[in-house]
């Protein structure tokens, strides 16, 4: 076998790899048994027909074509070596130059190599652990948070206007020119005044009317809004207020301690508050120098990543919301559209995001080289047992799906990342 290579754009190399046409007559043999057992010919039981039969049958062309197919691989492969290309980053790309019986094989194998990495600092990383004072402005903001929560609603004294805040049902139809529109009518609706969820400024002008009162509310269209018909245009809203309702909130005492939590006194709910917001706070200063120690580690590495990479990246990204957005009953192009989009600007919104990935999974692949991190059965176990957990199901189950959905591999990697992160973590200076 011969190889040469060439490289071209975007740290691509192209392999021309010329294969003896002996291992060519040799790789139709097998593809003559191969396509034997995978077609039905006339006369002779599956995978019994003679090589000359089966080229007669199926045609000599398609017998050349699955012959290549049977040795491409192990000559890209013997190929890569030869030209020391440990591994690559992508399937190859193959073009076929010469396929004919009795000759030798040339075709080119473009392919994208892994990048050369070379790691700075990632041991003994010198990161602060901020963690934020609890003050006594916090537990007072949780307490009004319960005390929220407890609050009954109740009517608006006979004769009160509409305030901010307040819990209104209202009545309303929307026109433009004089013209009603698909979607601007409802009845009893509830809104809340200042929660914002109205057009800009519809709110706002319901302040002051009494239950039982109309008016005409004018606004505009924001030109960014989703239903693109409406966007930027001037409407009327015909309104009446039917019912004001106000919060009414529990007085904060002892009493309010017993009926909201376990504790006898509003002292005691208090300590309680402060010792958890103040578990939060370490478990949050502590998930922030796990972060920045991974951006560290990420922005001392040094490589050059394939443009291709980042690519995939972005696909991947992709994918993934493409799944949120199926368990939420919303399809991709709806969301572009709702978005005010398209996959084009969406690709662009994610590449910054995806090179980052990228860069810091090879980063960590890198560490878990240098310092020899493996993954054992024992890790697997254990992070099938968490999946099991999160999901509800019993591990058994998670190993039948893994293994049914050939994600063994994604399995192994993802537990090595981990444990190459919690390396990483574990040694973050003192």
């Amino acid at each position: 076998m011969k190889v040469s290579a060439e490289k071209i754009e975007n740290q691509q190399v192209v392999l021309t790899i010329e294969v003896e046409s002996a291992d060519l007559d040799k790789a139709e043999n097998r593809a003559c048994t191969r396509l034997a057992n995978q077609v039905k010919i006339p006369g002779f039981r599956k995978g019994k027909a003679p090589r000359m039969i089966v080229e007669r049958h199926v045609g000599k062309q398609a017998v050349l074509q699955e012959a290549f197919d049977l040795l491409a691989p192990k000559a890209i492969e013997d190929a890569m070596k030869d030209q020391s290309i440990e591994s690559i980053v992508t399937r190859p790309q193959v073009d076929i130059v010469t396929l004919e019986e009795g000759k030798d094989v040339v075709f080119k194998a473009t392919v994208v190599p892994r990048p050369a990495i070379t790691l700075g600092e990632y041991k003994g990383l010198k990161i602060e652990k901020k963690v934020d004072e609890v003050t006594d402005e916090d537990v007072q903001h949780q307490i009004e948070h319960i005390a929220d929560h407890q609050a009954k609603m109740v009517d608006a004294p006979e004769g009160a206007a509409v305030e901010d805040g307040d819990f209104t049902t209202l009545d309303y139809k929307g026109e433009i020119d004089g013209v009603a529109f698909e979607g601007g009518e409802g009845k009893d609706y509830p809104l809340q005044i200042g929660s914002k969820s109205f057009i800009p400024g519809f709110e706002d002008q319901l302040i002051g009317l009494h239950a039982g009162e109309e008016k005409d509310v004018n606004v505009t269209f924001p030109e960014e809004y989703h239903a693109k018909d409406l966007a930027g245009k001037a409407a009327v809203f015909h309104c009446k207020i039917n019912s004001i309702k106000r919060k009414e909130l529990p007085e904060i005492n002892d009493e309010f301690a017993k009926a909201s939590s376990k504790f006898e006194t509003l002292d005691a709910l208090k300590a309680d508050i402060r010792e958890n917001l103040q578990k939060n706070a370490e478990r949050k200063a502590e998930d922030a120098q796990k972060e920045q120690a991974l951006e560290t580690a990420t922005n001392n590495t040094t490589v050059d990543i394939p443009p291709v990479m980042i690519d995939n990246e972005v696909e991947r990204m992709i994918r993934e919301m493409q799944m949120r957005l199926a368990q939420q009953g919303m399809q991709l192009e709806q969301y572009l559209q709702f978005a005010g989009t398209d996959i084009a600007k969406l690709r662009d919104t994610y590449r910054e995001t995806a090179e980052k990935n990228v860069r810091t999974g090879l980063m960590l692949e890198e560490v878990a080289k240098a310092e020899n991190i493996k993954v054992d059965a024992a890790d697997l176990d254990n992070e099938v047992q968490m999946m099991a957990a999160a999901y509800g199901a019993t591990p058994k189950q998670v190993k039948k799906i893994i293994t049914e959905q050939g994600r063994l591999n994604d399995l192994v990697a993802t537990v090595a990342r981990n444990k190459t992160m919690q390396f990483i973590f574990d040694n973050i200076a003192e």
